[in-house]
């Protein structure tokens, strides 16, 4: 993470703050990530939220904070075609749209998936406004995470939105089903998230701060419990990529599920009754159990609090029903 702290020489000439920046301050950073800090309301200007055409000028207070570890490709949006793909919106306004994103569709474009994104469908839903930076995205959720995600109409939305989750206003809860049988009704868990460096797509939880790594935090609560598997609600505190799926992994709770991270395999042995009940179970809900079902923020234009809430989805349910009728009157 590279801090920013000091004054403007009084010598300075008039240039754009995200020239200036790379220019003179931070090189191994690229202006695109420099642009990306700007735009997400991280660096300030003599205390004011200032846009990247911003001109720096003398005595000028700099301040805020860049993650060299975003990986940011402005110019892909630029690119991008639209797709007439199903999405489904629960609300929408002229500001912004909140969309609940199915499990198994990749948020925006990357080497892999260049098409059919949900990014793809955003600007074929909203033509008028491909113009904003990644097309309004404001934050995003794994690609076999479901659940709700917010999207900006316009620019000053897009600043508004993306400044309240930088300060961490926005309220965020998952429901997320684990592995074992959780110790503690509830519980936080936290440390520092980074690259695994035996597995470079998978994140890891680390007790010490070090270069690229992140601090996180997690809030969590059982729901209910089925011997072998706990469902659990869970607050984000911050919100870094793998949070969840990180953090019930280092507890040796992965989520149910999650081929990444070893969801995928059942952590019982010698018991061929429990086993094939939840073998059943995984082809039953074929995706890690992790649903966002519930956002709040506040509206830019009026300033009053929005929430949204979005059940699971119907294969989820019926696995809990399954469950529950399983433990509770077959063994």
């Amino acid at each position: 993470m590279k801090k920013l702290n000091f004054v403007v020489k009084t010598t300075q000439k008039l240039i754009r703050i995200d020239k200036y920046l790379k220019q003179y301050y931070i090189k191994d950073i690229s202006r695109n990530q420099i642009q990306y800090a700007i735009k997400s309301g991280k660096i300030l200007v003599n205390k004011q939220y200032i846009k990247n055409n911003y001109i720096v000028k003398p005595c000028d207070y700099i301040e805020g904070t860049i993650n060299p570890s975003v990986e940011v490709h402005i110019e892909e949006y630029n690119n991008i075609h639209e797709e007439n793909i199903p999405i489904n919106i629960i609300y929408q306004d002229e500001d912004l749209a909140v969309i609940n994103k199915p499990a198994g569709m990749v948020v925006h474009p990357g080497i892999k998936n260049q098409t059919s994104t949900l990014i793809n469908g955003i600007i074929y839903h909203f033509k008028k406004n491909i113009n904003l930076y990644r097309c309004g995205l404001i934050h995003r959720i794994d690609k076999d995470t479901s659940g709700l995600l917010v999207f900006a109409k316009n620019e000053y939305t897009q600043e508004y939105l993306s400044k309240q989750f930088f300060h961490k206003t926005v309220k965020r809860q998952y429901i997320a089903l684990v592995w074992g049988n959780l110790k503690y009704q509830q519980g936080t868990i936290s440390g520092y998230i980074g690259k695994d460096p035996k597995n470079r797509i998978k994140m890891k939880l680390f007790n010490q701060f070090s270069i690229g790594r992140q601090y996180s935090i997690t809030h969590y609560k059982v729901i209910e419990r089925f011997k072998h598997l706990t469902s659990i609600i869970c607050c984000l505190e911050t919100g870094k990529t793998h949070q969840i799926r990180t953090h019930f992994k280092f507890l040796g709770h992965p989520i149910f599920n999650d081929k990444i991270y070893g969801g995928n395999k059942i952590p019982i042995q010698n018991s061929n009754k429990y086993i094939t009940f939840l073998k059943n179970c995984l082809n039953i809900l074929n995706r890690q159990a992790l649903h966002s079902c519930y956002l709040s923020f506040v509206h830019p234009k009026n300033q009053q609090i929005c929430s949204f809430i979005c059940p699971i989805p119907k294969e989820w349910s019926l696995l809990l029903q399954q469950c529950r009728y399983y433990y509770k009157f077959v063994i």
